[in-house]
């Protein structure tokens, strides 16, 4: 037997931008969040920086974070896009302080604004408020405890979303999302959950690449969801590589802020010696994908597996004060970070691109919406800067609550939908394929479609895409459905879209550096792949 449940509004993803979003709906609406995992274990609550905005307005101003943003964005931002989030950041900021967030306060003798505010790499002030170097954990502490609270939303942990169903799918004239349908990872139950609105909120898809500092989750299940539902994806090519994950074998995908580079970290050769100001002229602060590409550079020129980060210059009290759980969590393997540098390599970090959205979230399909790091707002453009990314979630939640609240009530009841039907599959003797196929596509990814990349290395990477796809179609069609299963072909799905994105775009800007294209075009636009099934009475418009 396989449940139905009825929302008003179902939410797919339990981080920053799911949350938020439920927290601004009204309250009189009944809402669902899906969490694939436990509630804390999305990219969000991984966070360490902090939250991009204006407060500080004697030292920044709205027109630098928006120029910064620009820059950082290599000309592809949408400037609309840009304006509307920076300039709702105070209020964003403001509600998280409401809330309870326990952001970093300044010392009071040096006061000159209540909370400390750090800078990183591409921002020309200090406008990053954090809550030490644990800020995403901080706010989604408070935020899940928000919601546990209100009688009005439902928490699902360890419910894995498959599909959304769209009115299409069941043979009806209109396009319209009614429900998703999810595995409950604890019983193996397939569950049908019914809303009149539906949003994704579901993260990125950094673990298509080897070396990621994302959580496993990070498969990029509501990208690949979205785009079979029949809505465009955007700039996918833009994957943002993190210059400074801890390189040690027990630590598996520890970040190292980049605020300790904002707070005079440096980055060196093993030999000691400093190599940023050989690459720009901003040094250990330009903005990430010239730090990634000058140590992928580095690395390849000496041979080494690794560089480092060395801010044992600084005062040992200011290093703990500041970085405590990077201290200690360094400390568990044996690395002082007060006494000698950190190992550090680059990893898949961020997806700036992903399903195509208006400012409200309003996918291609009507009543499908995405926020967060799953969907392409334009605010990114070829290249994220620093701790925008969070800011985006709140911003972003906000206006698709606004427009849920306001348009909710005309939206039809629920059609009757049929239950998941796997009467047709057995279960696999052969989960060995699984595997192989995961590592396998990590590996091609990471090898092909990395920091640098050719056009024959990318034709390389999408014959391998291919036929793993039609592998794991096949596994899908004959197989009870399985956790691993799911993000497999959900990664895979993406890691196309990855591919041909870096094909269509044929010059080197932001992220996508290609060598047999390194220069920059002055007519370049954004790539925008369109699925088979997208309906373009539909389209969305900015």
């Amino acid at each position: 037997m396989h449940p139905t449940l009825d929302y008003d509004v179902v939410i797919i993803g339990s981080g920053a931008a799911g949350l938020t979003l439920a927290l601004h709906l009204d309250s009189h609406l009944r809402v669902a969040i899906l969490s694939k995992g436990e509630l804390t274990a999305g990219s969000s609550a991984g966070a360490q920086g902090g939250v991009a905005a204006v407060l500080d307005t004697q030292e920044d101003s709205l027109g630098k974070h928006i120029e910064d943003t620009l820059v950082a964005g290599a000309g592809l931002c949408r400037e609309s896009t840009v304006k509307h989030i920076v300039e709702q950041g105070n209020a964003s900021i403001q509600w998280l302080i409401d809330q309870g967030v326990p952001f970093t306060r300044e010392p009071e003798d040096e006061k000159n604004f209540d909370f400390h505010l750090t800078r990183e790499g591409g921002h020309s002030a200090r406008r990053i408020i954090h809550a030490a170097d644990a800020t995403g954990r901080a706010i989604s502490n408070t935020l899940i405890d928000k919601a546990r609270k209100q009688p009005n939303i439902d928490l699902f942990e360890h419910h894995l979303a498959i599909d959304v169903v769209s009115t299409s799918k069941l043979g009806l004239n209109e396009q319209r999302c009614v429900g998703v349908y999810v595995l409950d990872i604890h019983s193996d139950q397939v569950k049908l959950f019914r809303g009149r609105a539906h949003a994704i909120a579901s993260g990125g898809a950094s673990k298509a690449y080897l070396f990621t500092s994302n959580i496993d989750g990070a498969s990029g299940d509501g990208i690949a969801m979205a785009w079979r539902a029949g809505c465009r994806v955007a700039n996918l090519e833009f994957n943002q590589f993190h210059p400074t994950c801890l390189f040690h074998p027990k630590a598996k995908s520890f970040l190292i802020s980049e605020a300790v580079r904002g707070e005079g970290g440096l980055l060196v050769r093993p030999d000691g010696t400093r190599f940023m100001d050989d690459y720009d002229h901003r040094g250990e602060l330009a903005p990430r994908d010239i730090v990634a590409r000058a140590i992928d550079h580095e690395m390849k020129k000496l041979g080494a597996d690794c560089l480092f980060l060395d801010i044992s210059h600084k005062p040992r009290d200011f290093i703990i004060s500041h970085f405590p759980n990077i201290y200690e969590r360094c400390l568990e393997y044996g690395i002082d970070m007060t006494r000698e540098p950190l190992p550090i390599v680059p990893a898949a970090h961020y997806t700036c691109g992903g399903i195509l959205v208006d400012l409200s979230g309003q996918t291609d399909v009507p009543g499908l919406y995405a926020i967060g790091e799953c969907s392409f707002t334009g605010l990114h453009g070829a290249n994220r800067l620093a701790s925008n990314s969070l800011l985006e979630c709140f911003v972003s939640a906000r206006s698709c609550a606004e427009d849920i609240n306001r348009t909710i009530a005309n939206q039809h009841p629920c059609p009757v939908i049929p239950p998941w039907d796997d009467s047709q599959v057995t279960d696999s003797d052969e989960n060995v394929v699984i595997a192989h196929n995961w590592d396998e596509l990590r590996r091609f990814m990471w090898d092909y479609v990395g920091i640098v990349r050719t056009t024959k290395r990318l034709l390389r990477a999408r014959n391998r895409s291919r036929l793993l796809q039609h592998e794991i179609h096949d596994f899908y069609s004959h197989f009870k459905i399985s956790n691993d299963l799911i993000e497999l072909r959900n990664l895979s799905q993406v890691a196309e879209l990855i591919i041909d994105c870096a094909l269509s775009r044929q010059e080197s800007r932001g992220l996508h550096f290609n060598l047999d294209f390194p220069f920059t075009r002055e007519d370049s636009k954004e790539t925008v792949l369109i699925p088979e099934n997208f309906a373009p009475e539909n389209a969305i418009q900015f």
